[in-house]
Formats: C-alpha cells, structure tokens, sequence
C-alpha cells in the first residue's frame, strides 16, 4: 500500500472549476474520507486520484511517483462504485476471478486467490451464485472482491454504500471498516453522510463549492470546525448559531451576548462587529440560575436524552438533555453554555475566529 499527496490540484470542465487547487496527504493504511455535500468537488477529486479524470493543473503523487497524467491502468488502484458495476452474465467466482484471468495468472493461482479472498468476504457459499440474484449486500462484498483479489497500492470507494438500506448500509460500514484494518489497505472513500464519514474515517477533507473547508480527524473537525458550514454539515442536531453584535477586549474571556456576560475562554482578542456565537447541542444546559432565558418550542425524545428546540434572544437553538428532565412546550428556562466548548465565528465570512478548545486560530491551510 502507499501514501497518495494531493498538490494544488484543479479540475475544470470548460468554464466551470469542479475542484479548486486542492492539498492534502493520504498517509500509507489510512481510511481517508472526501466528504461533502452533491455538487462539492469529492468524487472529480476521488476520480484525478484513480486516472478516471485528468487535473487540470497540480500533481498527484502515489507511493511517491507523480501519476497525475497516467492512464487508470498505470496506476495500480483498485475503484469500488457506488452501482456495483458487476458483470450480469457471469457468476461470483468468475468476477471475482477477471482482473486476475485478464492479468495472466496462472488457474489454479487464480482459484487459491478467489477462495482466499471470499473466505475475508464471508461469501465462499454463494462462489459459484450468479451475480443477478444476490441481495445489494452481497453484491457490494462481490464487488469488493473484485478489487480486493487485486492486491492493489490503494482502493477508491465512491458512495459504495449508497444502494443500500440504512440499516443494513451501517452494518456494511462497519464490515468495510474491519475489512480494512485487517489488510491494511490504503482507502480513499466518498461519502456525502457525516455519519459514515465519522464512524469510519482516520481522517476526513470536508469540500464545499470545490473547495476544501477543512481538513483532519474525525474529532478535530467535530470539536474545532473551521467554518460555520462545517459546524453545520457535521453534527446531528448541526451545532447552533447565535448570531450577535460584540467585541471581545484584550485579555477578556468573556462576551456579551443579548445584555448578559458569556464566558469564552481563550478567543481571539479584540474580535468585533457581526459575530456568530457557535456551540453544539449537548453543551447547551438547562439552568434556573441563569439570567439568558429561551422559550421551549418543542421537545424530542429520543431513549436516553431528549432534543429540545428553543427560542433565545438571539434565535432558535437546540439542547440535548438528559431524557429525565422535565420541559414543556411554552416555558421559559435559563440557558448555560459549555464555555470551553464554544467557537465563534465571523459572519460575513463564516470562519472561525477562534475554537476554545484550541490555542490555535483555525485556518483552512
């Protein structure tokens, strides 16, 4: 397996830019996702990297040779799609077998590799099915068997699991992800559910409008979003934006939203104007003591905790409380805040200025 380096890349398609200069390095064995929303750029990117499309501009470097002008066929990567694009006339075995067969590998080579490979998948009892018959999950093993049989430098997955069913789609995503630390494989995998990109990705590029919002682990995008439209896209309920004019003085950690004093502990001083005061769902608390008040809208039960919509001065947000807590549609309650757990953004740009959670300011690098 091998480490991809993405270097400025840009595709255009006449006059429309598909994916702005684009960097980033996929290291040997990661799970690497390109996550977005339809439209953003992820899979004309998955494609540059595989040699299904050629970059307009930039370089694309695999095991540490520039391939980014090579044909798919030079490259030694396997591509999973979302279709399964399997061959409808022959049987399991015989798709499994075709890259081996068409490379010159010796049959009984070919039939060792096979067994070898669906023994991995779980799939040796349906070997000699035909392919037309099989549910979309064992199609989807069929097709990854295709490239796994290979023993490729690294895999491309575009939305594999995007035909199935949602239940069965998230025990599939965790199939894939035990397949993969098993071999460890490099994997690049598209995917437009945050869901998946979180519970399966080492590392994850967030792209928007062609261009990439932010860039790294799971956790670091979750706690310390970039931008308001990572903030928003990952997250379910999306972290909540109270909107408010303020400024935030030398040496203070505190900011003024709505007439009442919020502590953000270790912003970027002297941010002012049109400001955006960011915080997640579960570091909202109900509070008697406190002096910012919101209207109970609704409330949502879910098991163990409950989403409650509300309405504050500053606009509607939500709060994930423990289930056990009593609200009731119409009340007022008081509202704390998680103050190591806020970032504030710019408005006008939707950056972050800075995440308490980190010393850093946080850049789209």
């Amino acid at each position: 397996m091998a480490q991809i380096v993405v270097k400025n890349v840009k595709k255009m398609f006449g006059d429309f830019t598909a994916v702005r200069e684009s960097s980033f390095t996929i290291e040997d064995g990661e799970f690497f996702m390109l996550l977005g929303p339809s439209g953003c750029g992820k899979t004309t990117t998955l494609r540059m990297i595989a040699g299904l499309e050629l970059p307009t501009s930039g370089e694309i470097y695999l095991d540490g040779e520039e391939i980014s002008q090579r044909p798919p066929s030079e490259r030694d990567i396997a591509f999973v799609f979302q279709m399964f694009a399997l061959y409808p006339h022959m049987n399991v075995r015989k798709n499994i077998s075709y890259p081996l067969i068409s490379q010159g590998m010796p049959r009984a080579a070919v039939k060792a590799k096979v067994e070898e490979v669906a023994g991995i998948l779980g799939i040796k009892d349906i070997l000699d099915s035909p392919v037309g018959g099989l549910s979309g999950g064992d199609r989807q093993r069929v097709a990854l068997g295709r490239a796994i049989v290979r023993e490729p430098k690294a895999f491309m997955m575009d939305e594999p699991l995007g035909a199935l069913d949602a239940e069965f789609r998230e025990h599939m995503a965790e199939e894939l992800r035990a397949l993969h630390d098993r071999m460890g494989a490099t994997t690049v995998y598209v995917t437009h559910d945050q869901l998946e990109a979180m519970q399966m990705g080492d590392k994850i590029v967030v792209m928007n409008n062609a261009v990439i919002e932010q860039f790294g682990t799971p956790q670091e995008i979750y706690d310390k979003p970039a931008t308001m439209f990572v903030a928003d896209f990952i997250g379910s309920p999306s972290m909540n934006f109270l909107p408010f004019q303020g400024k935030v003085a030398p040496g203070s950690e505190m900011v003024r939203l709505n007439g009442h004093d919020e502590a953000v502990p270790k912003l970027m001083e002297g941010a002012e104007g049109d400001l955006v005061f960011g915080v997640r769902p579960e570091h909202v608390f109900l509070s008697d003591a406190s002096a910012y008040r919101a209207k109970v809208l609704a409330a949502e039960y879910l098991g163990t905790t409950q989403i409650v919509t509300l309405q504050s001065p500053n606009g509607e947000l939500k709060a994930r409380i423990d289930a056990r807590e009593t609200v009731n549609p119409g009340e007022t309650v008081g509202l704390e805040f998680r103050s190591s757990a806020v970032t504030l953004f710019e408005n006008s740009t939707g950056r972050a200025l800075r995440s308490a959670l980190n010393d850093e300011v946080l850049s789209n690098g």
